[in-house]
């Protein structure tokens, strides 16, 4: 059946979580429907991960209570009824997902290579896409597309943003002589506290950004208590900041950060907004491998420390090690230094405007 020699009528794309990772799902999308212009596209997606991917516009979306368990798939199979789609694109490998996959009916579907398919996707689908080794995360969704035989590759995301949110982000990053006064938003915390720098090295960085360069710095993230004692933190020892932690919506941070000057941030959903919007990330990278999950369109600009930590920790080199591993170890982040952050946003910021 794949590669299809015609479009099909209705596609439906199958990625729950994590908002980074939707963020790389939406190349793929655009990818198809420019290829296929006349097909109708369907997204199941998570409820949080749709508060932002709702702003794409010609996609139905069909969310799902993650934490809803087997109520959430009852009301999916109820939401989906009776209906059938040519293609199912099956673009997460977790048992969680696989459970919904099962209950959508599709004439196919779509799932990674055998090798890459772990927590037993391969049970869930009845065609792969080609093998590959080594992907980025994004390049890994590109090949569904490959496999569909759409090669054309449309490396843009276009997620209009609400005249609100603009407003709000226009409030906090005001007009200087007609050009956005320069901003560092920091986005400091992932939801996995062993990726998360220090607070007081986040503090000296923004010292830096705002008594080297004049800049304007603005704490963002969202309401999880974590993020709230990390912005706490900060503030204590550089009161300078602007804190707008768990006080904007997706879309108004999309809105934020897509005004920026550039962001400073670990490994976290953030990162990969930015990058949605055009706005360079200093990404701090030593628990995960920036070649498979860094900002996309910023690996120049990330602190990739995952070779000290490979080292440090596992006795091994990156190359050594499993693709898809994690070095989540107390200390890793501590691997980063002020010093090499203050140097590249240095260097960053010397470029032309």
């Amino acid at each position: 059946m794949l590669p299809l020699s015609t479009p099909p009528d209705s596609v439906c794309l199958l990625r729950l979580s994590a908002i980074g990772d939707t963020c790389h799902v939406v190349p793929l999308l655009r990818s198809l429907q420019r290829a296929w212009p006349q097909t109708h596209f369907s997204w199941v997606i998570g409820k949080a991960e749709a508060r932002l991917m709702t702003l794409l516009p010609e996609v139905e979306f069909i969310t799902v209570d993650k934490r809803g368990g087997y109520g959430g798939l009852r009301s999916l199979r109820r939401t989906l009824g009776h209906r059938r789609f040519d293609l199912l694109l099956h673009l997460q490998l977790s048992i969680r997902a696989s459970a919904v996959a099962a209950l959508v009916r599709a004439d196919c579907k779509l799932g990674f290579d055998r090798a890459r398919a772990r927590e037993l996707q391969w049970l869930f689908t009845d065609a792969r896409i080609k093998p590959r080794t080594r992907e980025h995360v994004l390049d890994s969704f590109m090949g569904f597309a490959d496999a569909c035989g759409v090669h054309e590759r449309t490396l843009v995301w276009e997620l209009p943003l609400p005249e609100a949110a603009r407003e709000r982000a226009r409030a906090l990053i005001p007009e200087q002589t007609r050009v956005a006064a320069r901003t560092l938003v920091i986005s400091a915390c992932s939801s996995h506290a062993l990726r998360n720098w220090r607070a007081e090295r986040y503090a000296a960085v923004a010292r830096h950004a705002i008594e080297r360069h004049g800049l304007r710095v603005i704490l963002a993230g969202g309401p999880a208590p974590l993020e709230r004692e990390m912005a706490d933190a900060i503030r204590r020892e550089c009161p300078q900041v602007i804190d707008q932690v768990g006080r904007d919506t997706l879309p108004e941070l999309l809105a934020l950060l897509e005004r920026a000057t550039v962001l400073l941030a670990p490994d976290t959903g953030p990162a990969h907004m930015a990058t949605m919007v055009g706005t360079p990330v200093i990404g701090l990278y030593a628990a995960t491998n920036p070649a498979r999950s860094g900002p996309y369109l910023s690996r120049q600009w990330c602190i990739d420390a995952f070779p000290r930590a490979a080292a440090a920790f596992m006795n091994s080199t990156p190359q050594r090690l499993p693709w898809t591993t994690k070095i989540e170890r107390p200390g890793v982040m501590d691997l980063i230094g002020v010093d090499e952050v203050c140097t590249r946003l240095d260097e960053l910021l010397a470029l032309p405007a």
